[in-house]
């Protein structure tokens, strides 16, 4: 069985998840902008539930919406939401994105997701774990297209993809009349590779604020800039 991950103000259960509490989704869940201080968020495939917990936390947000496809964490993400300091603002639904695009009236001030991005040479044999990893389970045209929808007109929509589809996104994203806000890029240490983008989208075109993000300077020896991120989630920041 998988430990609970602690964090300094709630605990994620993570059992029954195919893909566990990782940097990717801490990142992002603490790199979203909340200076609007949103009414609403929604967090497209919740996982365990981690960036709608971690919003919840960092705002004041009255409803704080989750989607999630996979039963088992769906069910995980709801456990997360009831046993948090914040339940009542947390709500999960079981459902395919496009079905809930279809569904939904709502209109969202900010939207999230850490979305599946590996490709078909990336399969397993653990069908759960494809389902929250690969792109194929939500095409990012299918992302793009449904947080258009759902984005308030003033709202912004972030995302932590792999660099190397960072053209990509932002090229569909334009077909969804979506514009780049902000980019930051990650790298693990000084000279390591470009590993991820974090990535922040409005309907309004702006002049792109673009910064890097290095996480360690040598092993577990983190940098400033990722601990001042950071150092309200993790116990030991």
């Amino acid at each position: 069985m998988s430990t609970p991950f602690r964090f300094k103000e709630f605990t994620v259960k993570q059992d029954k998840c195919a893909m566990k509490i990782g940097t990717d989704g801490v990142l992002l869940g603490a790199w979203v902008n909340l200076d609007l201080n949103p009414n609403s968020v929604l967090d497209i495939g919740a996982g365990t539930g981690v960036l709608s917990l971690m919003l919840a936390q960092r705002s004041f947000a009255e409803m704080i919406e989750a989607i999630e496809i996979d039963a088992n964490a769906y069910e995980q993400a709801v456990d997360n939401f009831e046993n948090s300091p914040w339940g009542d603002r947390l709500f999960c639904y079981h459902a395919g994105f496009l079905e809930f695009v279809d569904e939904v009236s709502e209109k969202y001030d900010v939207i999230v997701s850490n979305p599946p991005f590996f490709g078909e040479n990336y399969k397993t044999d653990n069908k759960q774990r494809d389902l929250a990893r690969f792109q194929d389970a939500l095409p990012f045209d299918h992302l793009l297209y449904g947080t258009a929808k759902l984005l308030s007109d003033t709202g912004e929509a972030s995302f932590v993809i792999p660099f190397t589809e960072e053209e990509n996104f932002i090229n569909i994203a334009a077909q969804f009349q979506l514009y780049p806000k902000k980019i930051t890029r990650v790298r693990g240490t000084f000279s390591s590779k470009i590993k991820r983008s974090l990535l922040c989208f409005s309907f309004h075109k702006n002049t792109v604020i673009t910064d890097d993000l290095i996480i360690e300077i040598t092993r577990h020896q983190y940098t400033d800039a990722y601990i001042t991120l950071t150092k309200d989630f993790y116990l030991k920041m």
